[in-house]
């Protein structure tokens, strides 16, 4: 039992270090949103292009990362999104020397083909190590909980690096963050290459392949596909939309707003170490009909309150490295507090998406990542919606978001089994 549990605990770790990689580069796109509106004089829409291309890459590589983990492993196919995404931010450090919006898109893009390799061995590889649902959920809970560390320290970092100044913004300030990006690829790559990665699913097909839509025969599945889109959507655009709507509508120092966004994300660590704590014990279904329900009512306040003038203090980094009371809308403060109500959805719905698939579990896992597209096209019609009528207009995107979540986590997500005789 002892050595069972060692040989779990490298590659349980080597996981969870790459949810740390995934959170940090795709982190980036949410500063450098600032950075492109200021620097090219940008609206939100093409604000939110960076991002886009970097989530689009996911419909691009999504079903092929699925077919790689078919094939050659979790083990080559971390290595290759590695090697990736390396490519892709030595290109974004690139544009910064040039100046290039297009060659910084194109960084961002290649980047996020590494990080739609990289879920697509994650979920899956954490999923069979856990033995069940429950345990699966548990130990994706504990990894996000580095994937928001990641998350949380790269709008702090990057809000520092640019400065207050407006019109001085430009690519090049984030280069040290790009720099620390290389090193975490470099030294992932090198472990990665020296540690024994489990090959179940390699194993379990014993060289019979799946066809890829067989996973869509499954309706809570097919249903699960839909919510990781808008799920991903939710994650990525209240903070994204929040990060502009503050430093251009409320007129914030970039970096007390990156540290607010900071915030949301310290949340989303929070909540899903309280859901790593007791994902052992309660269902993933249970953990998301709460969390959406939370969503749905801290979305609607924020919406309802935005004529109230009453602000709350909240904890800021500022440009001259001082900490200290930041006032802030009252609000954007149940803006903020999205972040502990997103924390536990992505190990619930993938956990409940992917449950009893069996040997189908790691060509869903590519259908599955090809859908984290959300993540880019959602902020982006949200930006877009936002450029026509106001910010806090386009949070009702969220909230309809949202409440289908809820849907699929009270009816959605169950099987035929789950069901009661005539439904």
């Amino acid at each position: 039992m002892t050595k069972t549990k060692n040989n779990r605990a490298l590659p349980i770790a080597m996981m969870f270090a790459l949810f740390f990689i995934i959170a940090f580069v795709t982190g980036l796109q949410n500063p450098m949103g600032v950075i492109i509106k200021s620097q090219f004089s940008a609206s939100n829409l093409q604000s939110q292009l960076g991002n886009l291309a970097n989530f689009i890459a996911y419909a691009f590589m999504g079903i092929p990362a699925g077919l790689m983990l078919q094939r050659i492993g979790y083990r080559k196919t971390a290595l290759t999104a590695v090697a990736v995404g390396l490519a892709g931010v030595c290109v974004m450090w690139a544009a910064g020397r040039t100046g290039s919006y297009a060659a910084y898109l194109a960084g961002a893009f290649v980047s996020g083909f590494s990080m739609c390799m990289l879920n697509t061995v994650v979920n899956p590889m954490l999923q069979s190590l856990g033995a069940n649902e429950k345990k699966g959920n548990q130990l994706i809970q504990f990894g996000t909980t580095f994937n928001s560390l990641g998350a949380t320290l790269t709008p702090i970092l990057v809000g520092y690096l640019m400065g207050n100044e407006a019109s001085a913004r430009s690519i090049a300030d984030a280069n040290p963050a790009l720099y620390l990006a290389m090193g975490i690829f470099v030294l992932a790559f090198v472990v990665l290459f020296f540690t024994d990665i489990p090959e179940p699913y390699l194993k379990a097909t014993d060289g019979k392949r799946t066809k890829m839509y067989n996973p869509l025969r499954f309706r809570h599945f097919s249903l699960g596909v839909a919510a990781i889109f808008l799920y991903v959507g939710i994650e990525v655009g209240i903070p994204n939309i929040a990060n502009l709507y503050m430093t251009d509508a409320l007129d914030m120092e970039a970096s007390a707003a990156g540290t607010v966004v900071g915030t949301y994300w310290l949340l989303m660590l929070f909540g899903r170490l309280i859901g790593g704590a007791v994902g052992g014990r309660v269902s993933g279904r249970a953990m998301l009909v709460f969390a959406a329900a939370l969503g749905l009512l801290f979305i609607g306040l924020f919406i309802g309150l935005q004529h109230v003038p009453t602000t709350v203090p909240l904890p800021v980094f500022r440009s001259d490295l001082t900490f200290g009371a930041e006032p802030v809308r009252l609000s954007l403060l149940f803006l903020i507090l999205c972040g502990a109500a997103t924390s536990v959805m992505w190990g619930a719905i993938f956990s409940l998406a992917t449950s009893g698939l069996g040997i189908y579990t790691a060509t869903a896992s590519g259908i599955f990542m090809t859908m984290v597209c959300g993540g880019g096209i959602m902020p982006a019609v949200q930006a877009w919606i936002a450029d026509r009528t106001s910010y806090p207009f386009s949070y009702l995107l969220v909230a309809a978001s949202f409440a289908y979540l809820l849907f699929y986590a009270l009816r959605g997500s169950r099987t035929a089994g789950d069901l009661p005789a005539g439904k």
